[in-house]
């Protein structure tokens, strides 16, 4: 098992406060994949327009996590 196998196994088991932290700082660490002029506020405002033009397109919170889950069972 190579380390970084072992650290994502002790990772998996920490509660999942501890682990949303974890996450954010390893975050925190990497530079930006993508960095927009407004901080994604443009983006935001698009996607909210398209949610008011539309909101059959948008999830439910338990829809999200359905489909989170199903998506890491894979």
């Amino acid at each position: 098992m190579t380390r970084l196998q072992e650290l994502e196994q002790q990772a998996g088991k920490l509660p999942e406060a501890d682990r949303a932290t974890l996450v954010a700082r390893l975050l925190a660490t990497l530079p930006p994949v993508l960095a927009d002029a407004d901080g994604g506020v443009a983006e935001a405002r698009r996607r909210d327009a398209e949610l008011d033009a539309n909101p059959s397109a948008g999830l439910t919170d338990k829809q999200f996590r359905a489909a989170i889950a199903a998506s890491r069972k894979r």
